[in-house]
């Protein structure tokens, strides 16, 4: 079905056209009856509509007050939930357990947006995102890599990532200037490596890779000394991006044990 709504540079809008790409997304979702399935930003319900038909049942997130008028048009209650509002300020957790969550996300919140559900992700069975390519790039990069980095180590320290395919930019309305990837996330049933105060993890993450070209004596000489880096088997001359997830885990395990 086709819907005059013209895309809004506010809210990131670039809607999905192409059929093929949407019924590989659906399919790589497979959802079934009975799950909790919600999806990010339905704008014109190209993926809306055959997730409702596999799913039977639909949670939807949007901000846009016209789109959201024309969703509560066109499906019955019953069959579709609509929370109207950013989904950076939406308590998935409180939805409910077991939430597989998709969408098209917009470029402009697509990070934050991660990171919000990563602090909420006991909730989550999986996650299936349309991000730009790059983005998908950095959250599954491996160390001493361009792309590895700040978002590369938080959220594989709780995901397992797996980039499924590409799409061109032919295939939205309007075309974004860059390639999208589609990307499903499940978060670990057991976490890899536990650190002991992920808040302070996230300080020594963010204090690795704030300037990326400074060693790690430098860039973490607030937190920890050379003399602790090295007794930890961490080169201090090293730079962050050589550091896998385990390496921030225990440098953040020892700032925990000495109540940094």
């Amino acid at each position: 079905m086709n819907i005059a709504h013209a895309p809004r540079r506010r809210f990131g809008q670039n809607f999905l056209e192409d059929q093929a790409v949407v019924e590989r997304i659906a399919n790589a979702i497979h959802p079934r009856p009975g799950e909790r399935l919600i999806e990010i930003g339905p704008g014109l319900g190209a993926l809306t509509v055959p997730l409702l038909r596999l799913a039977g049942r639909l949670e939807v997130v949007e901000i846009d007050r016209d789109i959201v008028r024309n969703l509560r048009e066109r499906f019955a209650a019953a069959a579709m939930v609509i929370h109207e509002g950013d989904a950076l300020a939406l308590d998935f957790s409180a939805l409910g357990d077991n939430l597989r969550i998709v969408g098209n996300l917009p470029y402009n919140i697509s990070t934050p947006l991660l990171f919000h559900l990563d602090a909420q992700s006991a909730s989550i069975a999986d996650c299936h995102f349309m991000l730009q390519r790059e983005v998908v790039r950095r959250m599954e990069a491996a160390p001493a890599s361009p792309d590895y980095g700040r978002l590369s180590v938080m959220l594989q320290y709780r995901w397992q990532m797996e980039s499924l395919f590409d799409v061109p930019p032919t295939a939205f309305r309007p075309q974004p200037k860059v390639w999208s990837s589609v990307v499903r996330m499940r978060p670990h049933a057991e976490l890899p490596h536990v650190a002991r105060d992920e808040a302070c993890l996230a300080r020594v993450v963010t204090g690795a890779f704030g300037q990326r070209r400074k060693t790690l004596r430098n860039a973490l000489r607030d937190l920890v000394t050379e003399a602790e880096l090295s007794a930890l088997g961490i080169d201090p001359g090293a730079r962050g991006e050589t550091l896998d997830v385990a390496a921030f885990v225990k440098v953040a395990n020892h700032l925990a044990d000495r109540g940094a």
